[in-house]
């Protein structure tokens, strides 16, 4: 029986460390969730009497004209659900939003393919915690409102880099697949649950963006913090298109893993992501943002131009990674309310950050940019400010900080005042850097309580 009124969030993540590494299935990734989270309500389409519609609407209230209606149909030869955006409705964008539209072409696919009951029209409502967008007046400062009107289209927000793409596409397919099934036949709180939820949202997410990626931040929607090693990209190369004769047969067989020769093989470790009491991870909004995907690409030709100098230089990366966890949670072990020693952590962040640079340096890639270095450095002296570095895939995305809880004051007076002054590697400049709000949080995907959006509801 559909579910008259749902509402689900998803994590935003921070990839500590293992950017680049992670893409690798021979390396890891230490990924924390964060506590923005990306939220979407669903509930049945009111229609007049006697009306009856195949219509879906979609809409992101906190940025203008952002509305999307889609009607869908089952299609011919078990191709499963096919999704058409329909453009002729006074209210709705023109754009194309590729994420949602995979997103509901893949979750109502794996809906027809469990369930044979009909598939109702349906109202979906995104809205997005506040710092998962620069927005400008409040640099140096923190938002308390948890949602905004950003007063801008969507195609001209500004991203933070928190993974607003993997926390939607995941909090998205969760909440359509809620509405639109029994809890015996999806249950997203056992484990099976969780993991066909992750099968599906890494399928969905990799199709909207043309490429199977590594799948680190879907991972965190999910599960929240982990250490993270990726799945075989073979598992999805197969499954074809919506459309496609037999396509929600292979969805199915995908999601549920169960072919014994195509099993999903990703790896999550949850215990071993830890932050010591004591200790934040806070990020700083620099309001430029990179095309990760340009960045990426340069780095893999380099990878495979001079395998050698690549493989020993993630072998000695993947090692300190590894002790920066190990590190973290010995730190957390302690258990302790008392003043803790971060000496050690400090040198494995500042060493970290040298193989960072020197990656940089032989890709010709901006990882960590001179004005990216500058402010990282700055921060790192003040006292209680243990390090930082330039998350994922670095470029010139927020930085992500580790700081004792007293030394936030100093921080924040150093942050009102900065500005870059250099300038050296062809990129854009730092004006005002914003401290988010943001801060790191273990829970993955969870329910939430429908009736939190009422003042975002049409």
């Amino acid at each position: 029986m559909t579910r008259s009124e749902v509402a689900v969030s998803a994590p935003g993540k921070v990839l500590l460390a293992g950017g680049y590494l992670v893409l690798d299935k021979a390396h890891t990734g230490l990924v924390f969730g964060l506590n923005a989270r990306i939220h979407v309500h669903v509930q049945k389409l009111s229609t007049s009497p006697g009306v009856i519609l195949s219509e879906i609407i979609v809409r992101s209230p906190q940025f203008k004209d952002a509305e999307w209606r889609y009607g869908y149909r089952e299609t011919e030869e078990h191709g499963g659900i096919q999704v058409t955006q329909l453009k002729g409705h006074s209210t709705s964008t023109q754009s194309r939003n590729k994420f949602v539209e995979t997103a509901l072409a893949y979750a109502l696919s794996y809906v027809s393919a469990i369930s044979d009951k009909k598939i109702g029209s349906s109202s979906i409502t995104i809205v997005a915690d506040t710092d998962y967008y620069s927005h400008p007046g409040e640099s140096g400062s923190t938002n308390t409102a948890r949602f905004i009107d950003f007063h801008v289209p969507i195609t001209e927000a500004h991203k933070t880099g928190l993974g607003s793409s993997a926390a939607l596409v995941t909090a998205f397919t969760a909440a359509v697949l809620t509405h639109y099934l029994d809890e015996n036949q999806l249950d997203l709180d056992s484990d099976m649950g969780r993991r066909r939820l992750h099968n599906l949202a890494q399928a969905a997410h990799c199709a909207a963006q043309g490429k199977v990626g590594s799948g680190f931040d879907v991972a965190a929607a999910v599960y929240g913090s982990c250490i993270y090693r990726r799945f075989s990209p073979s598992i999805l190369e197969g499954l074809g298109e919506v459309g496609s004769p037999q396509f929600s047969a292979r969805l199915r067989t995908v999601i549920d893993d169960s072919d014994s020769s195509n099993k999903w093989d990703t790896q999550i470790d949850k215990s071993n992501a830890r932050i010591p009491v004591g200790l934040r991870l806070l990020m700083c909004d620099v309001d430029c943002g990179s095309e990760t995907v340009g960045l990426v690409k340069k780095v893999l030709a380099w990878r495979k131009d001079k395998p050698e100098e690549a493989s020993l230089l993630w072998a000695t990366l993947q090692r300190g990674n590894e002790d920066l966890a190990k590190e973290l949670k010995k730190l957390a072990q302690a258990n302790t309310t008392q003043p803790q020693d971060y000496r050690d952590l400090k040198d494995i962040i500042l060493t970290i950050r040298s193989l960072i640079r020197e990656m940089s340096a032989k890709a010709d890639v901006p990882i960590e940019p001179t004005v990216q270095t500058d402010l990282l450095d700055a921060c790192s002296k003040i006292s209680g400010v243990v390090g930082g570095v330039v998350p994922g895939a670095g470029g010139f995305d927020a930085i992500v900080l580790l700081v004792e809880d007293e030394s936030l004051p100093a921080l924040r007076e150093l942050l009102s005042k900065y500005r870059s002054t250099t300038n050296g590697d062809g990129g854009p400049t730092i004006g005002e850097v914003r401290l988010l709000s943001v801060k790191q949080d273990f829970e993955g995907l969870k329910a939430e309580a429908p009736n939190s959006y009422t003042d975002w509801m049409r």
